[in-house]
């Protein structure tokens, strides 16, 4: 009977064992940074949580290679899944990449307002395209980044700037601009700055101190030109292959960490906006008549890519429905403020 207990007890535990799931996740997060620690730090409680039943191994580093690269792995089955830009996933869910339009909001509040409203309804769209996620992290507002100083449009014209490999976003903005788009991989942004094949990046303060590129670049013009997000997209074939049990555990604890993540990366911006200045970078602001300018060619740059078809009409009209909601509501704050103030 003990034999035979044990032969029973064996199998239990082989059943155990074969239940298990792995999920190899990639990223470009640098090994060693917060980030990477946060995310391993909840990898551990997943398991712990499920008693072993999911692990989730992290690829820092970029050590998977492109986004591009990425998505063929998920695809064989090589990784189940990434973090991600919505650059990256706009031709499997081209509303990923609502809110990367340029000059949409004016302000991280603005863009908080209008995410209270729609971000459920894109990780769902992303959820039917075949990715799961658990929400999005907010990066800050890329700025343009530049060896000489930008402040009007024809600042622009003719140089070389940056755009995110896959992102036609970036690059209708950039066409629209006259500017020459260079479409490269995050990867390779540092070494082009080095050697000079780029003229101009846009990116988040934040973004560019984490990857350096800061000490390659001497001009920051400090408009809010595209908000940015981050967010995990797990293979939605390989998640439904997890126990029901095992992937509410899972939604909760990376839910948990993308809120903090949404939260504290505002308050990192703001510091490597500082850490940008004091490293010698110099502010270059646009006066309201160039700002205007500039704000009006990218409008225009957004509803053609709305009547093309690169984000859906529908969610781009509910998008700033909500943007002039939350002007209106600030415009009526600020006018009875006002009248207080003179009472």
């Amino acid at each position: 009977m003990k034999i035979i207990g044990l032969i029973l007890s064996t199998l239990c535990l082989a059943g155990v064992a074969s239940a298990a799931t792995t999920l190899k996740i990639a990223t470009i997060t640098p090994e060693g940074s917060q980030w990477m620690q946060d995310m391993r730090a909840s990898a551990d409680a997943i398991r712990d949580r499920t008693e072993g039943r999911v692990i989730i191994k992290y690829y820092g580093g970029g050590s998977q290679g492109t986004d591009s690269q990425v998505l063929s792995r998920i695809r064989i089955g090589a990784l189940q899944g990434g973090v991600f830009t919505p650059s990256a996933i706009m031709e499997k869910y081209g509303d990923i990449g609502l809110y990367g339009l340029p000059m949409v909001f004016d302000s991280v509040a603005e863009a908080g307002f209008v995410r209270s409203r729609l971000d459920s309804k894109i990780a769902s769209g992303l959820e039917a395209a075949g990715f799961v996620t658990f929400g999005f992290a907010a990066t800050g507002f890329a700025m343009i980044m530049s060896n000489e100083p930008v402040d009007e449009l024809t600042d622009l014209k003719g140089k070389r700037v940056w755009v995110p490999e896959g992102d036609s976003i970036s690059k209708a903005t950039m066409d629209a601009l006259s500017v020459t788009p260079i479409p490269l991989p995050l990867t390779d942004v540092y070494t082009a700055l080095q050697t000079g094949a780029l003229d101009i990046i846009g990116m988040s303060p934040v973004g560019a101190v984490i990857l350096q590129y800061h000490t390659k670049l001497k001009y920051v013009t400090d408009v809010p030109l595209i908000y940015t997000i981050g967010f995990m997209a797990i293979d939605k074939k390989a998640f439904d292959k997890i126990a029901a049990v095992d992937q509410q555990v899972m939604r909760q604890v990376m839910s948990e960490l993308y809120n903090e993540y949404d939260v504290l990366n505002l308050e990192d911006d703001d510091e490597a906006k500082q850490a940008l200045f004091s490293a010698g970078m110099k502010r270059v602001t646009l006066d309201a008549a160039r700002l205007a300018e500039i704000r009006s060619v990218l409008h225009t740059s957004n509803e053609q890519m709305v009547g093309r078809g690169v984000v859906s009409a529908a969610m781009y009209e509910e998008m700033m429905g909500y943007v002039e909601q939350y002007r209106s509501e600030q415009a009526t704050i600020a006018a009875s403020e006002t009248i207080t103030e003179a009472q």
